[in-house]
């Protein structure tokens, strides 16, 4: 059996390449590991995006992170890579915090923190990484769930596609803020400006109609009930 592939340590902060290069509100933009961390941490959904057969395709999917590694189920892109090895993906992550409502159209905007990592992924075939992989992004979309439901059988995990991505190219920028316009002439219009939260939470646990009467959820799920869906910013 093979073992678990050797991860690529990540650095603290990344050499800007010609595709993570800042080119616009540089200000807004970072190439430190902990940034990116900080992301991949607050959210689980991502998009895979690459180029199959001259199209590009982007597909929504979960993922985890472990280490210096993403992992991403990669579904139908998977077997698109598969069939052309080599080929470079771009994984975006994006949490929307808040609407910038300005006095002027021209001034609006977005809060948001997003991050994106280019490389060329591997499909996962050792079944002992696979495993890992798993995990992480079972865990990172419901903290506990692992170790609570049965995990997969030998037959599932051969059903199952994984791509593995090393972390070592990749950027982050972050908007966050009140309106800019605030010490500008429009501030004299008299309007109302200023910033619309964006929050996304979970709601209480739905339980599957076939389960026997007073089945109740377990605790590390009904303890989300409320609770932000994706991390809050930390400033």
């Amino acid at each position: 059996m093979n073992t678990v592939a050797e991860q690529i340590p990540a650095p603290d902060e990344f050499v800007p390449s010609e595709r993570t290069r800042l080119r616009r509100m540089r200000h807004k933009g970072s190439h430190r590991r902990e940034d990116l961390d900080a992301v991949l941490t607050a959210g689980f959904l991502c998009h895979l995006g690459v180029v199959v057969d001259g199209t590009p395709m982007v597909v929504p999917t979960v993922y985890g992170t472990e280490g210096d590694r993403l992992y991403v189920h990669g579904s139908v892109a998977s077997r698109s890579l598969v069939q052309a090895p080599g080929a470079t993906v771009c994984v975006t992550v994006t949490h929307v915090d808040g609407l910038v409502l300005a006095r002027s159209v021209f001034e609006h905007g977005v809060n948001y923190r997003s991050a994106m990592v280019y490389g060329v992924p591997r499909e996962v075939t050792d079944p002992e990484e696979k495993l890992l992989g798993l995990r992480a992004l079972t865990e990172q979309c419901a903290p506990g769930q692992w170790e609570y439901a049965r995990q997969p059988s030998r037959k599932e995990l051969a059903a199952t596609s994984l791509l593995a991505l090393d972390l070592t190219e990749a950027s982050v920028k972050i908007a966050s803020g009140p309106p800019d316009d605030g010490d500008g002439p429009d501030a004299e219009l008299g309007l109302w400006a200023g910033v619309l939260p964006v929050v996304t939470a979970f709601g209480a646990p739905v339980a599957d109609p076939v389960l026997p009467a007073g089945a109740e959820p377990p605790a590390h799920i009904a303890a989300r009930a409320g609770r932000p869906a994706v991390g809050p910013a930390t400033e």
